[in-house]
């Protein structure tokens, strides 16, 4: 009886159908359905799971999807990210030739987050992407400067030349600048552009951990699970090169304690990066630095 309704639901679509979406969508009633039996939800709560839906809709703009960090800390955007990782990593095996030399694996990818926002300002090689240095953590304590510099290249290892990096960070006081009104726009956000030998440079903030924001459907959810808001330390990066497929990634601070216990389960053990006292005699003159070197895989 319970799964003749279900397929009666399905079977209601038109002979107009989009496929790919009645796939989707029988798929998505398919499991919801078995969810609800399984559970044996309650009108109570089925009312509850709609209102706070509707309340992270009107909690979302242009600064904050309330949406995207309910999928986040239900593990659903690392599963897509990891599952697209397979499905390329799965098309680019190929069987390898004798004598022919060993690739590189692309640079793992992570969770784009719901902090991003286009348009960020370009900036030449080296540069710092601070705009503002008076801003501390709650001890007041500014944030560690840092160095990150490498090369973008492709499987081979021939650099990629004019690859686009965008990066962003939250700040000491574990805030994106669209999260606080104190901060210039696009503090802490940068796009840079890799030289003729593949090579980036970048002026940043030692990473901070912060947690998310849970006055919402979000926090409810984590509360309600006994779980903790907290990110790890993390930089950003979107890469983007003509012909490769484009990188969505974080790299985490290994010395941050958070690292084995992300709220939204994006954390990836070569994504996990040390960030080393700089040298006494560096020229970028951070007082950290890190070298990361980004393989992007080609397009299909």
């Amino acid at each position: 009886m319970a799964d003749a309704f279900t397929q009666s639901c399905q079977n209601s679509s038109g002979p107009k159908a989009h496929a790919r979406t009645k796939e989707v969508l029988d798929s998505l009633m398919k499991h919801l359905h078995a969810f609800c039996r399984e559970t044996q939800l309650t009108q109570d709560e089925w009312l509850l799971a709609c209102n706070e839906l509707a309340r992270a809709g009107q909690m979302s703009d242009a600064k904050r999807n309330e949406l995207i960090l309910i999928s986040d800390v239900l593990g659903i955007e690392s599963l897509v990210d990891s599952m697209a990782h397979e499905r390329a990593a799965a098309a680019a095996a190929a069987p390898v030739t004798d004598g022919a030399p060993a690739e590189s694996a692309p640079t793992l990818s992570a969770i784009l987050g719901p902090f991003y926002r286009e348009n960020a300002p370009k900036y030449p090689n080296g540069s710092d992407v601070v705009l503002d240095h008076s801003i501390t953590d709650t001890n007041g304590k500014p944030g560690i400067t840092a160095s990150i510099s490498g090369t973008v290249s492709d499987a081979s290892g021939k650099p990629i030349v004019g690859a686009e990096i965008d990066v962003w960070f939250a700040g000491p006081n574990g805030l994106y600048e669209q999260q606080d009104p104190k901060q210039p726009a696009y503090n802490y956000r940068g796009l840079f552009t890799t030289d003729a030998q593949g090579a980036y440079s970048m002026r940043v903030l030692k990473p901070t951990a912060y947690p998310i924001p849970f006055d919402g459907p979000t926090g409810d959810i984590l509360r309600a699970l006994d779980r903790s808001p907290m990110r790890p330390a993390h930089i950003h990066f979107l890469v983007k090169a003509p012909g490769h497929k484009t990188l969505i990634t974080q790299l985490y601070d290994r010395d941050c304690e958070h690292v084995a216990a992300d709220a939204v389960f994006a954390v990836k053990d070569s994504l996990v990066v040390d960030f080393r006292p700089a040298a006494a005699d560096a020229s970028h003159g951070a007082a950290t630095e890190l070298r990361y070197d980004i393989v992007l895989a080609a397009a299909a």
